[in-house]
This record gives structure tokens, sequence and C-alpha cells, in this order.
């Protein structure tokens, strides 16, 4: 019974989602699709409660390459590429930034977690060029599945399955399956196996 609740609530939500989903490919008709999508994710973000987690999860489903519906997406979280995949039963803390990257299922991102489309999004190797102006390239993260991001933690690399990450980490090189890291830049502590 409480599944089946669970899944009319969720078809409401859809429904309710569709209004601003049909803005939203309106809009993408005129403006960059990151940067509209941007926009979109930065007005669900700050919807409230479960009422704006159920709306979350409704108009991600829609307007990224994958959201699964049984996903929480909590206040304040922003994402900035639509190009974003997050699979089955992945929790994502408060006030969390997301770029470019596939989020396995059954993940645990704390709060204030950023996730950025690699490290190379910024080149700055040309002093007579203003930063703004050099460019970058962005990068799909993987997330592994069933891992776990601490609160604070900054990832720009490519996670293992089943990792602990520790809060404040600021992961820089890919980690393997089973680990555990921390610091800065984030080394493994221990392997889980």
């Amino acid at each position: 019974m409480k599944t089946l609740l669970k899944s009319i609530i969720q078809a409401l939500f859809l429904v309710a989602a569709l209004p601003l989903y049909i803005l939203y490919l309106i809009n993408l008709l005129i403006g960059d699709k990151d940067r509209v999508f941007s926009s979109f994710s930065q007005l669900f973000s700050l919807i409230p409660g479960q009422f704006g987690t159920y709306l979350r999860v409704a108009f991600f489903r829609l307007s990224m390459q994958t959201c699964n519906k049984d996903t929480v997406i909590s206040f304040g979280t922003l994402f900035s590429q639509q190009n974003t995949e997050i699979e089955e039963g992945v929790y994502i803390g408060p006030q969390c930034n997301i770029g470019k990257c596939v989020i396995g299922a059954y993940c645990l991102i704390g709060s204030g977690v950023h996730i950025l489309s690699g490290k190379a999004q910024h080149n700055f190797s040309d002093i007579d060029v203003p930063l703004k102006d050099q460019g970058g390239s962005f990068t799909k993260i993987t997330i592994g599945e069933d891992s776990w991001l601490g609160n604070g933690a900054i990832v720009m690399a490519n996670i293992g399955k089943k990792c602990v990450v520790a809060a404040g980490a600021v992961v820089v090189n890919d980690i393997p399956d089973y680990a555990i890291v921390g610091g800065n830049p984030a080394k493994i502590i221990k392997m889980r196996q």
C-alpha cells in the first residue's frame, strides 16, 4: 500500500512539474542548454520541505539525461549540467553543487558537497588572456554505486563503487573501488575489503 501511495504521489508531482517543464523547453529554443537548465535548477532548489523534494525529482526526471524516481534531492542543491545521471536510491543532501556526472545507485551525498565537471574546467596558462576568456573542458565524473561522500567534500575525479569519502576531502585523482579516503588532496586511508 505504501509503495502504491508513493507511486501515485510521484505521478501527481510529475504532472505538477509539466507546466514548468514546458516553459523550460520554450527557453531552450532561445538559450544555451546548460544555462537554461542551471537557471531552472536554481528555481527548483529554493522550494522547501517534502513538497520541494518531490517537485525537484519530478522536474529532473523530465529534464536531466537520467534521474531515477526514487531519488532525494534536498533543499538548495544546484545542478549546472543537463548531462547528469542519477541512478536509483540516491540521497543528495542540502546545498550541494553538482556538475556533469553519473551518480551510481544508492549513493549518499552529504551536505555542501561539490562535484565538479572534472579538473580542467578552467584554463589559466596564458597570463595575457583574462581567466574568464581562456575556456576549459568538462569531463563527466562517475561516482560508483553505494558510495558515501561526506559533508563538504569536493570531487573532481572518478570515485569507485562502495567508497567512503571523508568530510571535507578534496578528490583530485581517481579513487579505486572499496577505498576510504580523506584529506586534501584525498589519499587512501584504508580499504573496505
